[in-house]
């Protein structure tokens, strides 16, 4: 079954960074998520890197109003199916295998799905997948690489992620396959634990502007 792109694309195009968040500590998720959607970043993608991951999402989506979470760093079906029930509305992979991409078939809840190569962009084409997150991105090539794939592969448009910060935020956005960035500099693990939800709305106001 073919990617729902417009659904993707709501996630991709709520604003032009999705915070990427390694959430240790759930009681700390609903003030951190209604901190970044005062900021203007709607779509949170929380990482399945912790124990308590699944139940920061829950938090989440149970109580903080215009958020769009979503399950990050979902490497199978089984982590596909518990994303899901715990209230993710997208999920990302840092890339795709044939058994995620029929677990994304099997569930109504869009996949982001991670490439690195112009192999790997093809074959999720191949897939029905047009719309895909662009890992490593730093380390790949960066931007000067991504801007190549644009004309030989037009249809796929990109969120790149990892190692984007705020100033090469602008770098990515400038491109024309290029939907949104994702990145942790707004709410670091640090910044978490701190509960430094002041300084995250104001990073977060700022990353919501870079498309102005």
């Amino acid at each position: 079954m073919a990617q729902d792109i417009e659904k993707i694309e709501k996630v991709m195009c709520a604003a032009p960074v999705i915070p990427v968040l390694v959430v240790e500590d759930p009681k700390k998720a609903v003030p951190m998520a209604r901190a970044l959607v005062r900021g203007g970043l709607p779509a949170i993608e929380i990482t399945l890197r912790t124990p308590h991951a699944l139940e920061a999402i829950d938090a989440v989506n149970e109580h903080v109003e215009g958020a769009i979470v979503g399950a990050g760093t979902v490497l199978d079906g089984k982590q596909y199916d518990a994303a899901v029930s715990a209230g993710a509305r997208f999920i990302v992979s840092p890339g795709a295998t044939n058994a995620l991409l029929d677990a994304a078939d099997e569930h109504s809840v869009p996949l982001l799905p991670g490439a690195a190569t112009a192999s790997e962009v093809m074959a999720l084409l191949e897939r029905g997948y047009q719309r895909l997150k662009f890992f490593p991105a730093e380390q790949a090539g960066g931007a000067p690489y991504l801007k190549s794939l644009s004309s030989p592969l037009a249809a796929a448009k990109f969120c790149p992620t990892g190692g984007v910060s705020l100033d090469k935020a602008q770098d990515y956005l400038k491109l024309p396959n290029v939907l949104c960035v994702g990145g942790s500099w707004i709410a670091d693990a640090k910044a978490i634990a701190a509960e430094d939800w002041a300084g995250i709305e104001e990073r977060a106001r700022a990353a919501a502007t870079l498309n102005d």
